[in-house]
């Protein structure tokens, strides 16, 4: 494994976080699938596992200082996230690779058209 090329998708994915709040599953779980060779599974998988640790703590804190950051909401979802998470990883992996691919990619295009196309 190439160190240097995770390192610069990790800080790739970081700075579409920061900017945009996306990073994650738009960036991280292709690039595993298909430069790295990782099964959908795994992918998935190891992206939830780097978001264990405080990852976006520092462009939270950013946004909260300027006013950004509505801490009732947050907490909330990420109340719902948690359990989410839980239910989604139960679902996800009961499926076979093929199905979660296209289940993955149909979510990805359908919040694309809808960012495009909306006002």
């Amino acid at each position: 494994m190439d160190l240097l090329l995770v390192l610069l998708i990790g800080l790739a994915a970081g700075v579409l976080s920061g900017l945009l709040g996306i990073g994650g599953g738009i960036l991280l779980v292709p690039c595993l699938v298909y430069l790295f060779g990782l099964s959908q599974h795994a992918a998935q998988g190891t992206t939830l596992a780097l978001m264990v640790p405080p990852i976006g703590l520092l462009a939270a804190w950013t946004y909260y200082k300027e006013g950004y950051v509505d801490v009732r909401i947050a907490a909330v979802i990420c109340l719902g996230f948690f359990l989410g998470g839980l239910f989604g990883a139960k679902f996800a992996t009961s499926i076979n690779e093929e199905l979660l691919k296209k289940v993955f990619g149909v979510a990805m295009l359908l919040v694309a058209i809808k960012m495009i196309f909306t006002e």
